[in-house]
Order: structure tokens, then sequence, then C-alpha cells
């Protein structure tokens, strides 16, 4: 559903060790994204014991930002989402829109400094929330 909280992302510069971690902590499974390794990023999906499919990844970072866990809200316009997010006192941190591998995302620091993720499938891009 639009405006929720539907994806939840692990980034670290160990992706093994997290998925050691969290797969003996809760049974998780782990596939490699195909869309994100066209684009050059590792990025794993997460599955769930009778789970009907991923709500979360794995970002291997390769050292190239800092680790992190956030939650990401789906939304209908990643950028109009920024946009608003902006004037409200929020600061877009990152986003990448019209990604030809994957949905459109940003991460966005709230007004006190805590990081969260929006996200648009290419399927909802242009949809009215």
């Amino acid at each position: 559903m639009i405006n929720t909280v539907a994806w939840f992302e692990i980034a670290t510069d160990d992706p093994q060790g997290a998925e050691k971690f969290y797969g003996e902590l809760f049974g998780w499974s782990f596939t490699a994204d195909e869309g994100s390794a066209k684009g050059g990023m590792d990025y794993r999906l997460v599955g769930y014991p009778g789970g009907d499919g991923p709500k979360g990844g794995v970002y291997a970072t390769g050292g190239e930002s800092p680790g992190h866990a956030v939650f990401s809200v789906l939304v209908a316009d990643t950028g109009a989402a920024c946009a608003r997010a902006e004037s409200l006192g929020g600061q877009v941190v990152f986003k990448l829109l019209d990604n030809p591998n994957g949905p459109d995302f940003a991460y966005v620091r709230d007004t006190s400094g805590n990081l969260f993720g929006l996200f648009t499938p290419p399927h909802l891009r242009g949809a009215q929330a």
C-alpha cells in the first residue's frame, strides 16, 4: 500500500556476516537480486520461513557508505516525496530516480536526524497517492 512501511534494508561492508547473523537468529535466507546485479550492486533479498516474498534486503556497501538498518516507505512518486520531506525540514541524503534496474529510491533524514528510505517500484511510477 502507498505510504506504508513496506521494506527494510541492512547495509554493511560484511554482507556474509550479516547473512550468518540474521540467518541464524531468525531463519532468514538470502538470494542475489538480479536487477541490482545488472547495475553493479551487490544486493541480497531476504526470504522468510513460510513467507510470501522478500520484504527486505542486505546491501553490500563495499565500504563506500556507512552501515545502517532502515525502514523504507512505499510512495507513489519518490521525487515528489523527497521534495515534500525537504519542505518539511527533512534532508535528502541520496536519491536515484528513473532507475533502469529497479525501483526509484532515496534516503532521507527526518527533522531529528533519523535516516529512512523512500521507494517507488517501476510498476507504480506515476501512480496517484
